[in-house]
């Protein structure tokens, strides 16, 4: 594992996803982890802006060619294509992003890092044909949903 991976206090999944290195007992890129469970929880709270924040500092982490960097990658165009829709009702633009979001979003696992990526795929797949099918759309995390707290924020605040 990189140094730049490495983080304390980032907690165990509820069950094991691709990630969790049960026999080690940590992440195998925490600070993949905490980037993506504040990053969820802000693109939940339609902080968009600040999600694609939390992802794209992590993204710069990892090579080419990684799943890691897909997943990042892919979930940085998920939420500029929700700020496009939301932000400015661009729904072409929006179309764009969520279809470079889908060829990223090909590389990792069905759940991987507690994402439900099935989901994410198949809700992106249908809002190119309807745009609609955002309205209240929340991203799930280790199965629930999670809430922006202003520790997201802050954690989304100090990446600048």
């Amino acid at each position: 594992m990189d140094d730049h991976t490495n983080a304390e206090g980032v907690d165990s999944p509820p069950e094991a996803v691709p990630g969790w290195l049960a026999e080690e007992d940590r992440w195998e890129h925490a600070t993949l982890r905490r980037a993506t469970v504040h990053g969820i929880a802000l693109f939940n709270d339609g902080a968009y802006h600040e999600s694609h924040d939390c992802f794209e500092d992590e993204w710069y982490n990892y090579g080419r060619g990684t799943v890691e960097s897909a997943f990042a990658r892919g979930m940085v165009q998920v939420a500029a294509g929700a700020y496009k829709h939301f932000g400015f009702e661009n729904d072409d633009g929006m179309r764009s992003l969520f279809e470079t979001a889908l060829q990223y979003l090909r590389a990792p696992p069905a759940d991987f890092y507690g994402v439900d990526i099935l989901d994410v795929r198949t809700t992106l797949t249908n809002a190119l044909d309807d745009p609609a099918v955002l309205a209240g759309w929340q991203i799930e995390l280790d199965g629930t949903i999670n809430e922006a707290t202003p520790a997201d924020y802050a954690y989304a605040d100090d990446l600048d």
